[in-house]
């Protein structure tokens, strides 16, 4: 895996590790915002109003930072609003590409080989990772945002003005205690199987995992006690988590080594995965080739043969016995 300084590719990660082998994960350098009229957000420059056509979402269907953001396009039905382009599921030296394959689009927009073309189209002397998700404007021909989180946001209720809202995934009265939870989650569980699994130490192997499994028993109180993380109504803390559980026991419990339980093993975690799974127009966004041939095929530092497992054999569709679902809008 490499990155660009300056514009030129290098085939390196060192930035990416600590010298107690923790691995770091670095900061999302474009943080515009498109907003209902253009005006600035929260960060970065204004000028990005909400248009039909206009944006472009650039995805992997193995990441789960850019599953996310696939699936709240999905949900607020933008299909029609913003256009997509998904990469090939293999990451080699110059990073995610655009080769043909299944469930793989090429660049829709441009025609372009890798991702860190469309990075330098924005800005020739860009420094940095090449990532997913990227949110692409058509007309200034830059990146709005390569930030997930932030992406969701926009999709929430920046597009309002262009069709009918679908639903508020982060509710005023709910944000002190999504944004709590958001956090928890991410450090220990989103980015945590990746602060194990590209651990270059034991130490910090073992303090990342730790603390995963510790969060994992949480949620699995949590959701033993509610039907979704904050009581009866799915909000964005549930798609934020939902990504890296349907993901867990295919890929992190083996390749990354987060092994001492698996997803199937906690009861209410594993049917709460299922229920979301379930979810109309959620099941459409998960590809399971992409996940397992990306992790297993793409880290040669981790799995120097590139055989992907076949297992293990999960049932998504079985019931989840969590209730009727309920449509988002009756919440």
């Amino acid at each position: 895996m490499g990155y660009l300084i300056d514009g030129r590719w290098v085939e390196d990660d060192e930035d990416t590790r600590t010298a107690d082998g923790r691995y770091l994960r670095l900061e999302s350098r474009f943080r515009n915002w498109i907003t209902p009229d253009g005006r600035p957000g929260p960060s970065g420059e204004g000028g990005f109003p909400a248009a039909a056509g206009r944006y472009h979402l650039y995805v992997s269907f193995a990441c789960p930072w850019a599953h996310r953001t696939l699936i709240l396009r999905r949900l607020e039905r933008l299909e029609g609003i913003v256009g997509l382009s998904v990469v090939h599921w293999h990451m080699g030296d110059r990073g995610w590409t655009f080769a043909a394959g299944p469930g793989c689009t090429g660049d829709r927009l441009y025609g372009s080989r890798y991702l860190y073309e469309l990075y330098l189209r924005a800005d020739p002397r860009y420094s940095g990772r090449v990532t997913v998700p990227v949110l692409w404007d058509r007309e200034r021909e830059t990146i709005v945002s390569n930030e997930s989180a932030e992406i969701l946001r926009m999709f929430d209720h920046a597009f309002d003005v262009l069709r009918p809202a679908v639903e508020d995934w982060y509710p005023q009265p709910l944000r002190a205690e999504i944004d709590a939870l958001n956090a928890r989650i991410y450090e220990s569980v989103n980015n945590g199987v990746y602060r194990a699994g590209f651990a270059t130490r034991q130490e910090a192997y073992e303090e990342a995992v730790v603390e995963l499994f510790a969060t994992l028993d949480e949620l699995e109180a949590r959701l033993s006690r509610n039907r979704y993380l904050l009581g009866d109504r799915v909000t964005e803390a549930d798609w934020r988590l939902f990504p890296t559980l349907i993901r867990f026991d295919a890929v992190y419990h083996g390749h990354f080594k987060c092994n001492l339980r698996r997803l199937v093993d906690y009861p209410a975690l594993w049917a709460y995965t299922r229920e979301l799974y379930q979810w109309p127009g959620v099941r459409d966004t998960v590809r399971f080739d992409h996940i397992k041939k990306h992790y297993y095929g793409s880290h040669r530092h981790i799995n120097p043969t590139g055989i992907v497992p076949l297992g293990p054999e999960m049932d998504f569709e079985a019931p989840h016995g969590r209730g009727a679902l309920v449509p988002s809008a009756a919440h």
